[in-house]
């Protein structure tokens, strides 16, 4: 009786181990961390909804239609925690760029200065939206679009984290 309490007992503990992994595997997938070397910041889902969006047309050459995201321009995100842009990036800061990693490891490269509206006329942002509906599984809950590219290889779906890293 004994050892069936303790089997029981350890199903249970099991079953409660892998509900806390789900639970936060699910949890994660609803943030962003973007970050510097000097800084770093997790997003959630619900707080870059809330942020003021942009609509950037995009034609996506795989499927041979145009597709409408709404999101926040990236280069907003960097200045939230520090990055110069604008006049203030200028220097050093130029030869910055910005990886984009989705969350099965796919990744790309943006120079800094391509991120900045002010040396760039491409939008880059973080999308949340698709044609006016949340971004489905397969590209979200966040993306990385690149509107001046002309293949979406940039374009980073399930997109995890951004990070400003510094040539050497």
């Amino acid at each position: 009786m004994a050892a069936l309490r303790l089997n029981i007992l350890t199903c249970v503990f099991a079953l409660t181990l892998a509900g806390v992994a789900v639970s936060q595997t699910s949890a994660a997938g609803n943030t962003l961390t973007i970050k510097t070397q000097q800084q770093s910041r997790v997003l959630s889902l619900d707080a870059l909804k809330a942020m003021p969006h942009t609509t950037v047309r995009f034609h996506n050459v795989h499927t041979s239609a145009d597709e409408n995201y709404s999101g926040v321009p990236l280069i907003e995100l960097l200045a939230s925690i520090g990055v110069p842009h604008g006049k203030e990036l200028h220097g050093k800061p130029l030869a910055d760029y910005v990886v984009a990693t989705g969350s099965d490891g796919y990744k790309a490269v943006l120079a800094l200065a391509e991120v900045d509206p002010e040396f760039h006329p491409g939008e880059v942002i973080v999308a949340d939206a698709m044609d006016g509906r949340p971004l489905d599984a397969k590209n979200g809950p966040f993306k990385l679009v690149v509107s001046e590219d002309k293949r979406p290889a940039r374009s980073v779906h399930n997109l995890v984290s951004i990070e400003v890293k510094q040539a050497e």
